[in-house]
């Protein structure tokens, strides 16, 4: 490897690395049990995890069949589909939880239908925050399982077909077990980006204690009238952050295989 990448890749790292060391040099570490262990803390990170793990599994179970469409599909308009599909990871968070509010609010595309027939009011509910994680995760998991399917090609799923296996014999017995490491690297992804997601959560679901305020919306509260716990809670998202990759990430990833 030619020795003057170093410094680039040295520059890069550090802008990464020397923010999250800012954080604990300006941490008040002997009040930090205190700020982490509040009420509103604790509901915010309880909250965060379990939105986050629900909108992943959602991630999941649409995000995989999508991702098989765009990599293994044979219809029209396909790149114009993946290009849809990619949009919100170039569109502002707050864009997106606005056009979710338009779409299913009470005055929306969808919404007015809900309220009116059933009765459900979505904004400014938990099921408003898991649906803008999913909305802003959704393409994480999409890019890695496709990128996954790519790469194992169709050669072994066409030796399954002309030993006689049905396409969706073939599909669980030959080409799920393939992209597992994909499936696996996106969700954490997903997971990674829904803990932290902020933008589209503050304008679809608001910041209701208990019921949508999660870490990132506390966090920006609580620099307003709290540096330190902002700071705390920052420091907390860090390390959860780190924990979900480093303990979850597949070994592939990280190429050890």
């Amino acid at each position: 490897m030619p020795r003057l990448l170093w410094v680039p890749a040295a520059l890069a790292f550090a802008l990464i690395a020397l923010p999250v060391v800012g954080l604990a040099v300006r941490a008040d570490w002997p009040r930090l049990p205190e700020l982490l262990l509040s009420a509103s803390a604790l509901d915010a990170l309880r909250l965060s995890l379990l939105t986050a793990a629900i909108s992943t599994a959602l991630c999941i179970v649409f995000g995989g069949p999508l991702a098989v469409v765009l990599a293994r599909g044979r219809v029209r308009g396909l790149r114009l589909l993946r290009s849809v599909v990619l949009l919100p990871l170039v569109l502002p968070p707050v864009v997106g939880g606005l056009a979710l509010l338009f779409l299913l609010g009470r005055t929306g595309l969808v919404g007015r239908g809900l309220d009116t027939a059933f009765g459900i009011t979505v904004p400014f509910t938990t099921a408003a925050v898991v649906l803008a994680q999913t909305f802003v995760a959704l393409p994480f998991l999409v890019v890695s399982m496709e990128g996954a399917l790519r790469t194992a090609g169709r050669r072994y799923e066409a030796v399954a077909a002309t030993l006689g296996a049905a396409p969706w014999l073939a599909f669980r017995r030959v080409t799920v077990p393939l992209v597992l490491p994909g499936l696996a690297s996106g969700a954490v992804l997903a997971f990674a980006r829904c803990l932290g997601e902020f933008g589209a959560t503050i304008a679809f679901a608001g910041s209701l204690q208990g019921t949508t305020r999660t870490l990132p919306l506390l966090v920006y509260l609580e620099r307003e009238t709290d540096v330190d716990a902002a700071v705390a809670l920052s420091l907390l998202l860090v390390v959860v952050a780190v924990v979900v990759i480093a303990v979850a990430r597949p070994r592939t990833i990280e190429g050890v295989r």
